[in-house]
């Protein structure tokens, strides 16, 4: 195979189709159509005279030489995203493009507000915010800068802890009501998706009420403090969320399993930066207006 006619862009082609296996899914993460990939690996397997996949029903799989470029192509990509960052890192200009990654709740909740201002006095920052309860990968630039409720911030980051982040278990006050005298194993339970890990709500219900009903679970706190607002059941919401509704009530004092802490998060080559620096210093101030609200 002559490596020379291979191009960057072939890499991640190949790459795609490596990982997910199918066209469909490299044509997702690629953001294109399906057709592309499929004209892009015929036409990679001309250029190398090799076969690099083979076509099966249920998706296309890896050949021997697939393999050994998706190896090589990996490195090379951690070499280009370590490039990246380390331009990136060296920019002084209040100016360009900033990549900000919250959770829902959080974003919509409490840190709008403050992002806007941001925006106001910063103009020249194009601020793009992902609203995102999965945790974006900054080691490959997926954001610049994240808040995350977690106790153990990845090693691979840096960052500040703003304040805690406390929650605990609330209903409706009619729905209370109507339960008086009910149990905690016999209240209807709204709880996350067993994928999502805050507030380690899940665990918590399983160890101390194996007997609890879940009757309906979502991938967002917004859909459950929803739900329990119109009187579905009892759910695990944070203090900021839940709090200022009056419509609401904590059904417990907060369990210690529940407590969490907010940080605010990039990557070690991209804290000298001159717009994410200016971004952390002060969403930073900003959050400690509203501290007693998070922490509950």
């Amino acid at each position: 195979m002559n490596a020379q006619v291979l191009e960057w862009n072939d890499l991640r082609f190949v790459l795609a189709v490596c990982r997910q296996g199918t066209l469909s899914g490299a044509a997702r993460e690629l953001g294109v159509n399906h057709s592309t990939v499929f004209r892009r690996i015929g036409a990679i397997e001309e250029k190398v005279a090799m076969r690099l996949f083979e076509r099966l029903p249920t998706g296309y799989v890896m050949t021997e030489a697939s393999e050994a470029m998706l190896k090589s192509a990996e490195i090379i990509e951690a070499e280009m995203f370590n490039l990246s960052r380390k331009l990136v890192g060296g920019d002084t200009r209040l100016s360009g493009a900033l990549h900000v990654t919250a959770p829902d709740a959080l974003a919509i909740e409490i840190l709008l507000p403050h992002i806007v201002s941001f925006c106001r006095t910063y103009p020249g920052i194009e601020l793009n915010l992902s609203v995102e309860n999965s945790f974006l990968d900054l080691s490959l630039r997926e954001a610049d800068v994240a808040i995350r409720s977690t106790t153990t911030p990845p090693e691979t980051a840096v960052g500040r802890r703003l304040c805690n982040l406390g929650a605990t278990i609330y209903g409706a006050s009619q729905y209370l009501d109507d339960h008086s005298g009910a149990t905690l194993e016999e209240y209807a339970w709204l709880m996350p998706q067993k994928n999502q890990g805050w507030f380690s709500a899940n665990q918590w219900l399983a160890q101390h009420h194996p007997e609890a009903s879940v009757v309906f679970r979502s991938n967002t706190l917004l859909a459950l403090f929803e739900a329990v607002k119109q009187g579905l059941g009892v759910a695990p919401l944070p203090f900021f969320l839940a709090d200022p509704e009056v419509g609401l009530k904590r059904v417990l004092a907060p369990p210690k399993e529940f407590t969490s802490e907010l940080w605010l998060l990039t990557h070690p080559d991209l804290r000298r930066t001159a717009r994410v620096r200016a971004f952390v210093e002060f969403l930073r101030e900003a959050i400690g207006h509203v501290q007693n609200r998070i922490e509950g």
